[in-house]
């Protein structure tokens, strides 16, 4: 389930960031207003899905989906020019944020012991 919660916050992300585009110095109000709801559900959301999912992984799929959602949704629109390199970097960016949901569940969560000042390296 917070798995399903950070993807949803990453498109809401996409959402804020496009509304933020069409704010004009946050003198257009249905834009604002657009702008202000996605940014705190999307705050709220991967707030939620970090108490399940450690922060590191969280935020990287978080940014990373909705950046590329962002540059996907302005070329779809036309208000960003389409290009091969843009799309091979987005495939990137989504084949990474894919691997960090395949990874073993401990994966994440382990860490080296720490080196003392006596042992042998």
């Amino acid at each position: 389930m917070a798995w399903i919660v950070l993807v949803l916050s990453a498109v809401l992300e996409a959402v804020w960031a496009t509304a933020l585009g069409r704010t004009e110095g946050f003198t257009a109000p249905v834009a604002t207003a657009v702008f202000v709801v996605a940014v705190a559900a999307s705050m709220a959301g991967l707030g939620w899905a970090a108490k399940s999912i450690p922060i590191g992984s969280a935020y990287a799929v978080w940014t990373g989906l909705g950046a590329a959602l962002t540059v996907g949704y302005a070329m779809v629109t036309g208000a960003e020019a389409v290009s091969v390199g843009k799309v091979i970097f987005l495939t990137g960016i989504i084949v990474a944020v894919v691997g960090l949901k395949l990874l073993p569940a401990g994966a994440d969560g382990d860490r080296a012991a720490p080196v003392s000042a006596t042992s042998d390296r």
